[in-house]
Order: structure tokens, then C-alpha cells, then sequence
């Protein structure tokens, strides 16, 4: 063979290896640029929400109380987590205020004062684990603060999709009351729509909040009422909002939540035989 056509077989070969390198790059790049910026989900996610639950539920319950919370060791092998799922589940409990750490003292349970009480899985756990009528009662009074003013915001600045998404909830509400929907998501789905409908995201990242605190609420006041939410005090809300009265809304709305604050405290009284037993007891 010839040193020509060696340094030209040579070039080619160069030529083909360089093509393959740009087609390689070409292809390729993409791939690696989307790994980097879109990293994958956690396969223990699910494990990690599951233990937050188990052991949020525990704290609320007053498992914690007269004993030490446990070491992330002593969590591991007590739930069948691995090390890395047990400590991003303390974490995310920390971060709702129930527990704290401190150092050369652990992992500690906080005082029930300072837990989040607008973290929706705070109040979720306290309203179904630690059930309390003052509880409900506190929580009611901050929806007196704060739905009358949505509902007069909802007035002033609903669109028609808004008042669309209203309408929806209060159609649902009849709907229920002939066994066609879910009585308890369909009150939520009315007074989320009225929050909604402010244009105001403060007052739309409540929403979750609402949600898990109503379902509680309104299970417990129609078991006291015996049916479910009231139609026409709804619809007196909805009727202002859509007449853009901003006062009547609020005035409509502050009269369908002072309504359940009534029921509490109803609820809350001591019976007359109580009251009889309690003077006796004078």
C-alpha cells in the first residue's frame, strides 16, 4: 500500500469518527441537559408522607407526652424506614412546628402552643385525632373575620367564571339534598368559590386551609341540625355577590357563619342535668 493511500484512508477514517462524534453530540446532548434540569422524584416519597402522617397523628394524640421522642434510629426500626425517609419525615414535622431540635438534647416534641395551626395537616390531625369543640370554635371565629370580607370582595370584583364556580357550588348543595352529591364536598365547594372569587391570592391560598377545616365543621353542625347546610342562606350569598352588593354579601355570609358559632356553643353548654349536678356539687 501506498503512503497516499494510506494518509487518505487515514483521513477518511478521521472524517467518519468526527461524524459520528457530531451525530453522538447532536443526539445526545439533549438528553443529558433534561436529566440535570428536571431531577427525578424520590421513590420513598410516598414512604416519607406516610410516616409524617403515623407520627403527626401520634403528636397530636399525646403519644409523646410523658415519654421522649424517639431517636432517628429508634424510628427506623420501629416503622421499617430507612434512615434517609425517617429524616426527611422529622424534618417535615419540624417545619410544622411539632417538633424541635436542639443540640446534645435531640429531637423533642414542641409545646402544643407554637404547632401550625394553619398548616392543613395540623388542624386536620387535631380536628379528627384530638377532636374539640373550643377548637372548632376558634377556627369558626377566624371564618367570621375572614369569609364576610371575601364574600364583599367576591361582590365587587367576581367575573362570570367566578360567579359561574358559585352557582356550581350552591347547584351541587340542592343536588345533595337529593342524594345526587356529596353534601359535605359540595358546601366546600361553594365557600372555596366564594374565597376564589375575591381575585385576592392571599384569600385563595386559604382554600386549603378552609377545606380541611369545613369538613370537620359541617359533618359536626348538620349532625347537631340533623340535615344538611341550609340552601336559602347560601343562596342569599350567592344572590348578593352576583347583584354586586358588597355589604349584603358580607351581612349574608357573617349570618351563615355566626350560625355555626351558635351551634357550638350550643353544643358546648352542659345539659340541664349537668347543670343540676354541678350546683349539687356546690
Amino acid at each position: 500500500m501506498s503512503v497516499g493511500a494510506d494518509t487518505l484512508g487515514a483521513r477518511r477514517r478521521r472524517r467518519a469518527r468526527g461524524a459520528r462524534y457530531t451525530c453522538g453530540a447532536r443526539h445526545g446532548a439533549e438528553p443529558k441537559d433534561t436529566s440535570v434540569a428536571l431531577p427525578s422524584i424520590p421513590r420513598d416519597r410516598s414512604l416519607t408522607f406516610g410516616l409524617v402522617e403515623s407520627l403527626g397523628q401520634l403528636i397530636v394524640t399525646g403519644a409523646y407526652d410523658t415519654k421522649p421522642f424517639p431517636t432517628e434510629g429508634e424510628l427506623s426500626r420501629q416503622h421499617g424506614t430507612s434512615r434517609s425517609v425517617t429524616r426527611e419525615a422529622v424534618k417535615m414535622l419540624t417545619a410544622k412546628g411539632l417538633l424541635q431540635a436542639r443540640p446534645r438534647q435531640g429531637t423533642s416534641v414542641t409545646p402544643e402552643a407554637r404547632w401550625n395551626l394553619l398548616d392543613p395537616d395540623v388542624l386536620r390531625w387535631l380536628l379528627e385525632r384530638k377532636f374539640s369543640l373550643q377548637l372548632l370554635a376558634e377556627f369558626s371565629e377566624m371564618r367570621l373575620a375572614i369569609e364576610p370580607a371575601a364574600a364583599a370582595l367576591a361582590a365587587s370584583r367576581a367575573d362570570h367564571a367566578a360567579l359561574g364556580r358559585i352557582r356550581e357550588g350552591l347547584e351541587r348543595m340542592k343536588a345533595a339534598g337529593h342524594g345526587e352529591d356529596e353534601p359535605v364536598a359540595a358546601d366546600i365547594a361553594f365557600h372555596t368559590a366564594v374565597l376564589a372569587a375575591t381575585g385576592n391570592r392571599f384569600f385563595a391560598q386559604l382554600d386549603p386551609l378552609i377545606n380541611t377545616a369545613l369538613r370537620i365543621s359541617i359533618r359536626f353542625t348538620n349532625r347537631i341540625k340533623g340535615r344538611a347546610a341550609g340552601i336559602a342562606r347560601h343562596e342569599e350569598v350567592l344572590d348578593a355577590i352576583a347583584a354586586g352588593d358588597a355589604e349584603r354579601a358580607a351581612l349574608a355570609m357573617r349570618a351563615l357563619v355566626q350560625e355555626v358559632l351558635t351551634l357550638i356553643a350550643t353544643a358546648s353548654a352542659p345539659t340541664g342535668a349537668a347543670r343540676r349536678a354541678a350546683r349539687g356539687a356546690d
